[in-house]
């Protein structure tokens, strides 16, 4: 701002000054053309001691001739051997004829001696017509002082005759005083103004930079380990407020991704675990039988059967594992498959004989809605039943057991609903049912050869559905698991989305 008001106060200083010299040279020069006409060539005339032949006026009065200034003497007091003396305040006066004669002709008090230019300036002037409507030109020189003068010539001619320059000129001092004094007071108005401006906004730049600076203070404080700090939400200006509002959301958004990335590694770190535990537990036990078998055990044939047999079993339970986990990883993958318009109801159906198979002497119950109709792929959905069902088959007694099967039609799509009778799942243990590895009892899991992937798989089959899965139990009454896929419409709109 103070740049700005400096600028304009030498641009102002600039133009004042060109105006003021303009303004005052034309002044001058209509003192010039205010003198009689025929004044100026009788003063040529006199000073060149040739008279003129113009009388007074401009006629004959008994043979003298004169002017108001002329040689013969006239209302300035001038007589012969006198120049003529002219009144022209705080300004010098001065002729210079056809001959380059220059005369001073003025004697005022301060005004200075009258600046000589050069003879091409005065030849030039000569050429020059005075138009009353044409802009005044005007030079700048020095006196023999070294002051400087604002010069304005006229040529003094009269009915076509050419005798000369008339030269009048005035110190710039005088003229420059009027502009310093605007540029001092414009200095003064401007230091005030900027005062005045900086005691109004100090407070607002307060309110300003206090929280600005308390906001980066807060940022340098922050880093990965400390991301659930936050920015007060109420700065009092509305941008301020919208800055600490997104950053209070990007911080939000490194945090979970923080969390994110650690519960990540965290989940890597226990399938690295679980799965070398898995795999080092069959591995185990073969290692053990091969050994028994190497020191004599193969000679007997009743160990030798027992043995191939623990061997063939922690074998099949190794191939499922590797199985199970490289769908995992396929699913993980995101694969595409194609989705079909069925009835679940009717999958159900065709898959009756093989459950009640698997269920063995347990009593097993569905209850099937018509036209239950929604998008899936028929082969991963019977994986889903299977593993459910399978989930519940372990859990629920051989002879006592009861699993019901159901499939019903919901405001979002069809809903498939397997539940058991068995032992139930703790509550604390509902939120990790669905994670890899995880067994509520790993012992009787373990013993019926799972490894606690048939859960998160399904979880990952029916996340690739565009449906959702969940699980209801409590302790000691059985538990449920429900499994919600999009209808028709809605898994089109979704696949679209």
């Amino acid at each position: 701002m103070t740049v700005i008001l400096l600028f304009i106060g030498i641009f102002q200083y600039v133009f004042m000054r060109e105006f003021l010299f303009q303004n005052k040279a034309e002044t001058m020069q209509s003192q010039l053309r205010s003198v009689s006409r025929d004044v100026l060539p009788n003063i040529v005339g006199g000073v060149d001691g040739e008279p003129s032949g113009v009388p007074q006026g401009g006629s004959q009065r008994g043979g003298q001739g004169g002017s108001q200034a002329g040689p013969q003497g006239g209302p300035d007091g001038a007589g012969p051997g006198r120049k003529p003396m002219f009144v022209f305040p705080d300004m010098a006066f001065a002729v210079i004829d056809n001959a380059g004669t220059f005369t001073n002709m003025s004697d005022w008090p301060g005004a200075g001696t009258p600046p000589q230019l050069a003879p091409e300036q005065y030849e030039a002037a000569k050429s020059k017509r005075m138009d009353a409507n044409a802009e005044v030109n005007y030079t700048i020189a020095r006196d023999a002082e070294g002051d400087e003068q604002l010069v304005v010539l006229q040529p003094i001619d009269m009915r076509g005759r050419l005798f000369g320059v008339a030269q009048l000129s005035m110190k710039t001092s005088l003229i420059m005083d009027v502009a310093v004094s605007q540029l001092i007071a414009f200095v003064s108005l401007s230091l005030l103004a900027l005062l005045l401006g900086l005691l109004a906004f100090v407070p607002v730049l307060r309110r300003t930079l206090v929280p600005l600076s308390k906001i980066v203070r807060t940022v340098e404080r922050i880093d990965a380990g400390n991301l659930d700090e936050r920015f007060p939400a109420k700065q009092g200006q509305l941008e301020l407020d919208r800055l600490a509002m997104s950053f209070n959301g990007m911080l939000e958004r490194l945090e979970a991704s923080f969390e994110a990335e650690k519960e990540a590694k965290e989940q890597m770190r226990r399938f690295v675990a679980d799965a070398s535990h898995e795999l080092r537990t069959p591995l185990t036990s073969i290692h053990g039988f091969l050994e028994v078998l190497l020191r004599g055990a193969a000679n007997q044939p009743d160990q030798l059967h027992r043995a191939l047999n623990s061997m063939y079993g922690e074998s099949e339970r190794i191939n499922k594992l590797v199985r199970d986990l490289l769908l995992l990883a396929k699913l993980d993958q995101a694969p595409a498959f194609e989705r079909k318009e069925g009835e679940l109801d009717v999958l159900l159906q065709e898959m009756e004989p093989q459950l009640r198979l698997l269920a063995g002497g347990r009593d097993v119950a569905f209850r099937l809605a018509p036209e239950a109709r929604c998008m899936y792929d028929a082969d991963k959905m019977k994986q889903v039943v299977l593993n459910l069902f399978h989930n519940a088959v372990q859990h629920t007694d051989p002879e006592s057991g009861r699993i019901e099967i159901s499939v019903g039609i919901v405001p979002d799509g069809v809903e498939l609903t397997v539940k058991d009778n068995g032992p139930g799942i703790p509550e604390e243990h509902l939120p990790r049912v669905f994670d890899r590895f995880y067994r509520s009892e790993s012992s009787r899991t373990r013993k019926s050869g799972g490894a606690g992937l048939g859960l998160s798989i399904t979880r990952s089959i029916v996340d690739l559905h565009g449906g959702t899965i969940r699980a209801e139990s409590r302790a000691g009454e059985g538990a449920a698991f429900h499994v919600t896929l999009p209808a028709p419409r809605t898994a089109a709109v979704s696949a679209d989305g």
